[in-house]
């Protein structure tokens, strides 16, 4: 019989599972995205990319450290070059030994979380992903408008990109075509200039739709950047489309990090929305395109709060955090029995519904089957669950001292605060507090005991 190759997630479960013993420490989420990265083959300054890391930070100080880590637990010396036969030797003894009368029924196999919720986006056959009605519904509605433009907005880790999966998926299920691009991917050269960062659009989405980059026969510079840009989709993109086009741009928030060159994008994507308006032949043409806009809005912390970029345009969603019965649903499916309110209120007041802290928090009560008491005591530390998610809110603060000074008088008063409109509405989009009337609370009593900390410090 042919031995059987490891796959990701059982490599991570035996390296996670070989770590903890070892050292009774789970991989850490910066640790993951080494492993994950390693395993892709990929170089540690492509690891490093989309990381608030550096590429010879994540290789000297992280990844160095984990490596040994990695060699103790297995007992032989592995590195980023050979980890995978190593893992792949201890699989295969535990697949030899294991007791088939203990295989799982699927009831509970559906009950076994998913190693890979960490990193963002919940797969769209995961039995833990949490339904967000009625507004799937609602955005699913928004773009059967010929000529739609739905705009997604939340702050980080709420689950943008896994709703837009979801609409995507059923976008494809009515025969339309689907097509998403990332501003991730640009490089930083492609924003250092309109005319760069225009064609580069252009060219991808042209890519994306299996269509070669034609941009030398459509673009002539002296009709500007967006009436080319606009050229290039009328006469080449969307006429090759005999069903409706849905392209969904991702992270827009990175081209908002440009004002230069968001502030003419931004008018170009309001020019679409008023020309498929139009009863003529070309509104006809751009009927066909249904954009969705996802960003978070951690951006306007930097922004002028007068000047929205895309503010009255298209239809709006806005993702809130999960209800009690929501969470109450996902605690089940991950056999954590909470039958009431009452047993749930504890963990809503640390970290409320907040759907990345929701899945994080039953994740690491799953996997370490500690009690509730000692998940309380741990959750604010650097050493706790949330440690790579506050550490990341630390740092857009320590970038703009005027809100890090506003949400420390926050964070230290025991009752709401009374701080300028601007700061309250940017330090709500980053999703740090609640408004309250004219004041402001911390969001989650988690943010409060990090915080009052950390910024008591600065």
């Amino acid at each position: 019989m042919l031995e059987k190759e490891i796959n990701f997630e059982e490599a991570f479960k035996v390296a996670d599972e070989a770590i903890f013993a070892q050292s009774g420490k789970h991989i850490s989420d910066i640790e993951m995205k080494i492993f994950r990265g390693a395993w892709q083959d990929k170089t540690y300054e492509q690891i490093a990319e989309n990381t608030e890391y550096a590429a010879n930070y994540l290789h000297r100080m992280v990844g160095k450290k984990f490596w040994d880590r990695l060699s103790d637990a297995l007992g032989e010396k592995v590195s980023k070059k050979n980890f995978k036969t190593a893992l792949q030797r201890r699989w295969q003894m535990s697949q030899e030994s294991v007791d088939r009368s203990f295989i799982a029924t699927p009831t509970e196999a559906i009950a076994t979380p998913c190693l890979e919720f960490s990193e963002g986006t919940v797969p769209l056959n995961s039995p833990f992903y949490v339904q967000r009605h009625p507004i799937e519904e609602r955005c699913q509605q928004a773009i059967a408008q010929p000529g739609a433009l739905l705009r997604i907005k939340a702050p980080q880790q709420m689950g943008k990109t896994s709703v837009l999966d979801r609409i995507l998926d059923r976008a494809r299920n009515a025969n339309y075509r689907t097509v998403t691009l990332s501003f991730d991917l640009a490089d930083s050269t492609v924003f250092t200039d309109l005319r760069k960062f225009l064609q580069w659009f252009c060219a991808s989405v042209g890519q994306l739709c299996g269509l070669p980059n034609k941009l030398s026969e459509y673009w002539d510079d002296i009709f500007g950047c967006n009436n080319n840009t606009t050229v290039y989709f009328e006469e080449y993109i969307l006429p090759e489309s005999t069903t409706p086009l849905v392209l969904a741009l991702d992270k827009v928030d990175v081209v908002f990090e440009h004002p230069e060159i968001a502030s003419d994008f931004c008018r170009l994507l309001r020019a679409w929305y008023d020309i498929a308006r139009r009863s003529d032949r070309r509104g006809a043409i751009w009927k066909q395109l249904r954009l969705i806009v996802v960003h978070s809005t951690e951006v306007y912390s930097g922004l002028d709060i007068n000047h929205s970029p895309l503010a009255n345009l298209g239809a709006v969603v806005s993702l809130p955090e999960f209800t009690p019965a929501q969470v109450q649903d996902l605690a089940k499916r991950y056999g954590l029995e909470w039958e009431s309110d009452t047993e749930l209120q504890p963990l809503l007041d640390i970290i409320g519904g907040h759907p990345y802290l929701v899945r994080k928090a039953f994740d690491y009560l799953y996997r370490n089957r500690i009690s509730f008491l000692e998940f309380a005591a741990i959750a604010a530390t650097e050493a706790g669950p949330f440690g790579d998610h506050l550490r990341q809110h630390l740092w857009n603060l320590q970038h703009h001292p005027e809100l890090a000074a506003a949400f420390r008088d926050v964070v230290m008063a025991n009752k709401p605060v009374k701080i300028s409109s601007e700061r309250a509405f940017k330090l709500y989009s980053m999703g740090l507090v609640q408004l309250q009337d004219n004041n402001v609370t911390p969001r989650f009593e988690l943010y409060r005991q990090y915080f009052s900390v950390r910024l008591a410090l600065t």
